[in-house]
């Protein structure tokens, strides 16, 4: 092909015209040491705290100490190939997660990623793990209850949407039931859960993710693993992550509710990740900053006010306890922290009293505000009530001879007690918990063996649902047992009772 020479200047004039004279500027930095998951990078001068560094063979990491004269990185994923003298590089953007309605049902690790087999996820956003909590201005009191179906939290610790209860207690004292619990029992209730599991073994979260699936949860849930193969990072951006994919639903107005099982591994895992990184240890090993690491993520628990969408993000941290000591530093950082706290026991776990809840200790600062006008009105005597039967019983042991009144009491202790006993999976709807309890504190179980109260609540629940519907209807509808309804469960309890000591 033959070119003339003008043909030719004016290519090259052409060229020269739309010659693209911008500078691509990288900030690059170079391993220095790599080891136990830390890489020291030289070289990132205008690196930020928690920015994303991408390394030579594709592996994530995430600035943590800022040098003078390096940066001090942790590795997101193996460092098996990476070696001094490779390449770093500044993403410009801190950790982000995805965020949105498809990431509902599955199970993804501490970076959004899917690790259910069940393909990829198309994110509707991505947010930053860290982000500051709503301030003062943007929030209102917590009002609204969140059912856990749980009897004896339900009427003794009620929680609200937005509040922060800790449940606290010793290994195998069924922390994570609770909680497993509240999320079976948000079906139909429009509330968002999410189940972060920290330095749990891949067969416990296996187990729970089918508990959820076999109840009809897991449509509603998303489940954030960090396992306790995983690397400490993991599991310390872990809660974060979850809690960032709340506030997506949050800001819809949505609400939503954040299990953090548990901050006890969460806190270890902040610790290894210190002491590799020369942060000096402060009491008991940990690092100084421990109480901002949990106080800045649950302080993003919140109930927003109406100009700012109404929505509520609901925190249950759960922490484990060493011989029962809440007074270890962890515990009493995050006891600290939130609005109250669920302690479960394990001498009532294993005299067969489940769930192990310690009336005395455990408390809800929120209070009656989070219950519902029914359920404060029958429930407001029976935690004194459980607590003053644990005090005689351990005196009545000791003493032969009991008067009338301290027998009566005893009696009604032990039927308080069998009624609050509940077993796992099986939530109970809050007008049922109502006439329960309405029928503990008023005597109708009086005449009924301890023994038969079990068959006795379930029957009493069928019999009402089959011929009474719409008083617990109301009841759930209006939140109040008026007068007439009132009326109307007297002359119900009296005639089921009645039927029920003939049949026996």
């Amino acid at each position: 092909m033959d070119l003339r020479p003008e043909e030719i200047t004016g290519i090259i004039k052409s060229q020269i015209r739309n010659y693209d004279r911008r500078i691509e500027h990288n900030d690059v930095g170079t391993v220095i040491t790599i080891g136990d998951g830390i890489a020291r990078i030289y070289g990132l001068d205008g690196c930020m705290s928690g920015e994303l560094l991408t390394l030579d063979d594709g592996v994530y990491a995430m600035a943590m100490n800022l040098e003078e004269d390096y940066v001090a990185a942790v590795m997101l994923g193996s460092d098996r190939n990476v070696k001094e003298g490779d390449t770093v590089k500044r993403t410009g953007n801190v950790v982000s997660v995805p965020v949105g309605e498809q990431l509902l049902g599955r199970v993804v690790n501490s970076l959004g990623q899917p690790i259910d087999g069940k393909g990829p996820v198309t994110a509707a956003d991505h947010y930053p793990i860290e982000m500051p909590a709503y301030g003062i201005i943007a929030r209102k009191s917590v009002s609204r209850p969140l059912q856990t179906g749980i009897k004896a939290i339900d009427s003794m610790v009620p929680i609200g949407r937005g509040q922060r209860e800790l449940i606290i207690g010793d290994r195998q004292t069924g922390k994570t039931a609770i909680a497993l619990d509240t999320i079976i029992n948000q079906h139909d209730k429009n509330v968002i859960c999410i189940y972060v599991a920290i330095g749990q073994k891949s067969s416990t979260v296996a187990n729970v993710v089918e508990t959820l699936r076999q109840n009809g949860a897991l449509d509603y849930t998303i489940v954030v693993s960090a396992s306790a193969s995983e690397l400490a990072p993991l599991q310390y951006i872990a809660p974060y992550t979850g809690v960032s994919m709340g506030e997506y639903f949050l800001r819809q107005g949505k609400d939503v509710l954040c299990v953090y099982d548990d901050l006890s591994k969460h806190a270890v895992a902040y610790r290894t990740l210190s002491l590799l990184l020369k942060r000096p240890p402060g009491r008991e090993a940990y690092p100084g900053d421990v109480f901002y690491l949990h106080s800045r993520l649950l302080e993003r628990a919140c109930s927003l006010s109406e100009e700012y969408g109404g929505g509520s993000i609901t925190a249950l941290p759960i922490i484990e306890t060493q011989a029962g000591d809440v007074s270890a530093y962890i515990p009493t950082n995050v006891i600290s922290i939130t609005d109250g706290q669920v302690f479960l026991e394990t001498d009532l776990f294993n005299a067969g009293i489940r769930p192990a809840v310690n009336p005395g200790i455990s408390v809800s600062r929120v209070g009656g505000a989070a219950q519902i006008k029914a359920m404060k009105k029958v429930a407001s005597s029976l935690k004194l009530t459980y607590s003053q039967y644990r005090e005689l019983q351990s005196f009545s042991q000791f003493g032969s001879d009991l008067d009338k009144d301290t027998k009566e009491r005893l009696a009604l202790g032990e039927r308080v007690v069998e009624v609050l006993k509940q077993d796992r999976n099986s939530p109970v709807d809050v007008a049922d918990q109502v006439m329960i309890i309405y029928a503990v504190t008023n005597g109708y179980l009086k005449e009924i063996p301890v023994s038969q109260i079990s068959e006795y609540e379930d029957r009493l629940f069928s019999f009402v649902r089959d011929n009474h519907g719409e008083l617990t209807k109301e009841i759930k509808e209006s939140g109040i047992l008026s007068e007439d309804n009132e009326k109307k469960l007297k002359d119900i309890l009296s005639e089921f009772t009645a039927d029920f000591i003939k049949t026996k």
